[in-house]
């Protein structure tokens, strides 16, 4: 028998880590549960009953609550972001390589609003439209207030990249003959392709959940997180545990397929 040598913090980061657990999925898990409420349950345990009632009501016409609305205004914007944020961070990227007058500013500017409180934001922009005489909206106001959030994000990641990326691969193919342009689609492009793939799937994630940069610059339409906010004054019933079990369902699925890409990518790459 072989002597337990781990540590005392072993235990304390065991520990600390089971804590965090807890904290995650315990009221995730709670609100999987009570979404399958009998018809006649309540918002709380016990469930009185089993069934899927809550998650058809979804689809039924609601007194309070645009279930389907805010979804598809939600997966739009956060796949509007989604695209600017990736063509931005390559360009960004690409562009810092190499050093040049008023790089160094640029990138805190870029990077600022990360420590900037959210909801100051959304105020500021939504006090902005207004003052201009326009109407915020979702797809505006919202849009750019997303931006701030997820392009500084994507813009660190693509440094990381770059950072570590060899010069070396660019210059043979260079010598090889390869335009600038042949060098970019098919040398770097392949090799960056899988990063850029989180860098859509953190811009979309971080669009499709975020709410306070939403709240003063979606307008008169709300997003999903708003239109859940919402809901939690005025339903009383199961049906807001079964959204959020949908909602938690698709954020897994999407999450899941991208990682699938990214590792069929590597595997491609590898056996080429």
């Amino acid at each position: 028998m072989h002597a337990d040598k781990r540590g005392r913090e072993f235990y304390i980061l065991a520990a600390f880590f089971a804590l965090f657990v807890v904290f995650l999925y315990g009221p995730l898990s709670a609100i999987v549960i009570l979404s399958f409420q009998g018809p006649n349950g309540g918002l709380t345990f016990p469930l009185n009953g089993v069934s899927l009632r809550w998650f058809a009501n979804l689809f039924e016409t609601q007194a309070v609550g645009d279930f389907g609305g805010s979804f598809r205004r939600s997966s739009m914007l956060g796949l509007m972001v989604m695209v600017v944020t990736v063509v931005v961070s390559l360009l960004a990227g690409l562009a810092f390589r190499r050093r040049f007058a008023g790089s160094t500013a640029l990138f805190y500017l870029a990077v600022a609003s990360l420590v900037v409180p959210s909801i100051i934001i959304s105020l500021g922009i939504g006090v902005v439209f207004q003052q201009l005489g326009l109407q915020p909206a979702w797809y505006t106001s919202g849009f750019g207030a997303h931006l701030t959030w997820t392009l500084p994000f994507g813009v660190l990641i693509m440094f990381a990249v770059f950072n570590r990326f060899s010069p070396a691969y660019e210059e043979a193919a260079r010598d090889l003959g390869a335009t600038s342009w042949q060098t970019f689609a098919h040398v770097v492009l392949p090799m960056i392709a899988p990063s850029l793939i989180g860098v859509g799937l953190f811009g979309f994630t971080l669009s499709y959940d975020e709410f306070a940069r939403t709240l003063m610059t979606a307008g008169t339409f709300n997003t999903l997180p708003l239109e859940i906010y919402g809901m939690t004054t005025n339903v009383t019933t199961p049906v807001l545990y079964a959204l959020g079990t949908v909602t938690t369902v698709f954020s897994l699925v999407v999450i899941g397929a991208t990682l699938g890409l990214i590792v069929a990518m590597n595997r491609r790459r590898m056996r080429g």
